[in-house]
């Protein structure tokens, strides 16, 4: 399968619980305040893209390129929904040459008292249609 061939060529890089506030949501009293967003990416990345010869950062994928692409998204202004943040994201992350394949989920910690968060997750690989 599809995730089996990406598990043997790809080393997986991720950044976990990654909290930002942001300015997200669809409803009235979301506007204009801020609310904890956590982020969860993974990376795949073929190891012959990631395997170094020298010991050196620029051999590699960087963790402050995911941070940067977020953060950039997030400093642009408000975001009605989940799924239209996660997507954009997706496409910046992927549009490095270096990414096969881009795991990430975005998880609301604080809508509802009896639930860790509440969330949306996207798989996409180059070349997968839209």
């Amino acid at each position: 399968s599809m995730f089996d061939t990406l598990a043997l060529e790809c080393r997986r890089l991720f950044l976990r619980d990654h909290v930002v506030p942001v300015h997200i949501g669809a409803h009235d009293f979301e506007k204009g305040v801020t609310q904890r967003l956590v982020f969860n990416v993974e990376l795949f990345v073929p190891f012959a893209s990631s395997t170094p010869k020298a010991d050196k950062l620029d051999e590699v994928v960087d963790y402050d390129f995911v941070r940067e692409v977020i953060a950039n998204r997030i400093a642009r202004g408000h975001i009605e929904l989940q799924e239209t943040l996660c997507d954009e994201l997706v496409q910046r992350l992927l549009a490095h040459p270096q990414v096969r394949a881009v795991r990430l989920s975005t998880q609301k910690p604080d809508v509802y008292p009896d639930c860790a968060g509440v969330g949306v997750e996207v798989f996409r690989m180059k070349g997968m249609k839209a």
